[in-house]
């Protein structure tokens, strides 16, 4: 078992910056990926950013350029950078931890993004 709390959430005018947290632990050997993800409603839940163990990363094209995804393995956090926050980007981010064999993804309880105009 995995447990992820995030953290990090708030209130942000349009084109501030936040930094969501997400504290892995339990059996954090087996994940091989953190990964971002956000939910508004009426809106599909999109993925928003990924890291590898390995430190590869992947992002959205609606956020490329303004996020950065972290992961640091000696607190076993992973971070996201947002930047430029924009008036639809309010949400409920979700941090995931990923298991390649056999597939499984864990998730936080979520943090809420408020961004105000």
């Amino acid at each position: 078992q995995v447990q992820l709390v995030e953290s990090g959430g708030g209130l942000v005018q349009a084109g501030g910056s936040l930094r969501l947290s997400c504290a892995a632990s339990g059996s954090i050997f087996s994940i091989n990926a953190m990964r971002w993800y956000r939910a508004a409603p009426g809106k599909q839940r999109e993925r928003v950013a990924a890291i590898t163990r390995g430190g590869r990363t992947n992002y959205a094209d609606s956020v490329k350029g303004r996020c950065t995804i972290t992961l640091d393995n000696a607190k076993n956090t992973v971070y996201l950078q947002m930047n430029s926050l924009k008036p639809e980007e309010p949400a409920d981010y979700y941090c995931s931890a990923h298991r390649y064999v056999p597939t499984y993804s864990y998730w936080g309880q979520g943090t809420q993004v408020t961004v105000s105009s």
